[in-house]
């Protein structure tokens, strides 16, 4: 599935976070495309996850070679010490700007219920040749995370326009900050690249052109999206 000996990039985030970038990650990446669009009426919603758009599980042989993978070469990097749960899923992002929810036009961290002593690292491998359709962006808050926390709960409550109004967040996809949130990194997407962070650092993909968006696995922004819930390194 994966080539043998990956070059990995470190990148930083913050000065305690790095994101970790390998390039031609997939030993035939095209077949990933040709399964997605041979599985495209099994593709989803899934009510338990804010992903603007379809998705479809990944397989369970193939998930598990994902994890040996990831537990190879990047989870002592990422803080993580045992990994105790991991999931994947094919990716289809689809959503027009005007169809998100008020909780989607904002950065967010990966929900998982944790233990203590726990951490949720992710990634993202982009499978799409064309880079307009956007990579991942990075963020720091900028305000205290209490009223970063109850500007959310606005968000879930309040009618879009009037969520809008009050607390000045622009509908549509982030792509820049603004007076809640700082961009402080920005991985541009290219065909057959894998990236892994921290799923507690603020995210989001960065979709400047939403008019590319398709529901084809073939031309749109195809994505196989991992979360990896692991015990945390006793140093970290």
């Amino acid at each position: 599935m994966f080539k043998p000996n990956p070059k990995i990039q470190a990148i930083p985030i913050t000065p305690r976070h790095a994101c970790y970038v390998i390039d031609d990650a997939l030993l035939e990446p095209e077949r990933w495309v040709e399964y997605a669009v041979a599985h495209r009426d099994q593709f989803r919603d899934f009510p338990d996850n804010a992903f603007p758009g379809p998705e479809l599980r990944f397989p369970q042989p193939l998930l598990e070679a994902f994890a040996r993978y990831f537990n190879t070469h990047v989870r002592t990097a990422l803080g993580g010490r045992r990994t105790l749960d991991s999931r994947a899923r094919l990716s289809l992002t689809t959503r027009k700007p005007d169809q998100l929810h008020p909780l989607q036009w904002m950065c967010h961290v990966d929900n998982a219920r944790l233990e203590p002593g726990q951490c949720i690292l992710a990634s993202v491998l982009y499978l799409f040749r064309q880079p307009d359709l956007g990579g991942t962006g990075f963020y720091v808050p900028s305000r205290p995370l209490a009223e970063i926390a109850a500007m959310k709960q606005a968000a879930s409550t309040l009618p879009p326009v009037r969520f809008a109004a009050e607390y000045g967040i622009a509908p549509g996809y982030m792509t820049a900050s603004n007076d809640w949130f700082r961009k402080v990194l920005s991985i541009p997407a290219r065909w057959n690249r894998l990236i892994f962070y921290s799923g507690t650092i603020l995210h989001t993909g960065e979709i400047a052109r939403p008019d590319l968006l398709d529901d084809d696995p073939s031309r749109g922004r195809l994505t196989i999206n991992g979360f990896f819930t692991c015990t945390r390194r006793l140093d970290t």
